[in-house]
C-alpha cells in the first residue's frame, strides 16, 4: 500500500472517513499502476452522498466520477464499505455501462473495463465486471456475463452466464505484439 507524506484526517471526522476510504481504494488498484497517481487530487461528483459511519459505507449517486491520477472510476451508484479497522473492502459500481479505467505503467496503454456491476476486493486485488462485461487489456479484449481479473497477477477468467441474466457467450481477441 502506498504511503503519503501528510497525515490523514481523523477516522471519525466524515473528512477523514473519506479521504481515507478514497485513497486506499483509488491508491491500492493495480499494483503497476503510475507511481504519480498516488499524489494526484482525488476528484468525486456525484449528485448525491449518503455516509453511515457506524455501518462503514458511503454511496454517491447520480452520475458518480472519481478520478486520481490515470484512475477512474464511473458509474450511476458507487458504493464504499469499510471494515472495523476502516480499510475498505469492497466499492461496487452499478449503471447501465458503469466503467473503470488505470494505466498500469508509463509504458503501456490505459487498461478498461465496462459492465452493469463492477466490484473491487480490495484484499484480494480483484475485479469483477458483471453483465456486459468488457474488459480491454492492452491490444486484447475479453468479452461475456461475467469478466474476473486479478490485478496482482494480471490473470483473466470469463464465463457467459450471469445470475438472472440472458446469457452472454465469452468473446476473447488476443491480438499478436508488434515488434
Amino acid at each position: 500500500m502506498t504511503r503519503l507524506s501528510r497525515p490523514l484526517p481523523r477516522r471519525g471526522t466524515l473528512a477523514g472517513w473519506l479521504l481515507t476510504g478514497m485513497l486506499t481504494i483509488l491508491v491500492a488498484l493495480p499494483a503497476q499502476a503510475l507511481e504519480s497517481d498516488a499524489s494526484a487530487p482525488i476528484e468525486v461528483t456525484a449528485d448525491r452522498l449518503d455516509l453511515d459511519d457506524r455501518a462503514g459505507t458511503a454511496v454517491y449517486t447520480g452520475d458518480v466520477d472519481i478520478r486520481q491520477g490515470s484512475m477512474q472510476l464511473t458509474g450511476n451508484r458507487v458504493e464504499i464499505q469499510r471494515n472495523e479497522a476502516g480499510e475498505v473492502t469492497r466499492v461496487t459500481a452499478t449503471g447501465n455501462r458503469a466503467y473503470i479505467e488505470q494505466q498500469p505503467a508509463p509504458d503501456e496503454p490505459i487498461a478498461k473495463g465496462w459492465g452493469r456491476t463492477i466490484i473491487y476486493h480490495a484484499a484480494e486485488r480483484r475485479v469483477e465486471l458483471i453483465d456486459q462485461a468488457e474488459l480491454h487489456q492492452a491490444r486484447d479484449t475479453f468479452d461475456g456475463g461475467y469478466v474476473q481479473y486479478y490485478l496482482d497477477r494480471r490473470t483473466v477468467q470469463a464465463r457467459a452466464d450471469v445470475e438472472g441474466q440472458e446469457r452472454q457467450r465469452v468473446r476473447m481477441t488476443l491480438n499478436p505484439e508488434q515488434q
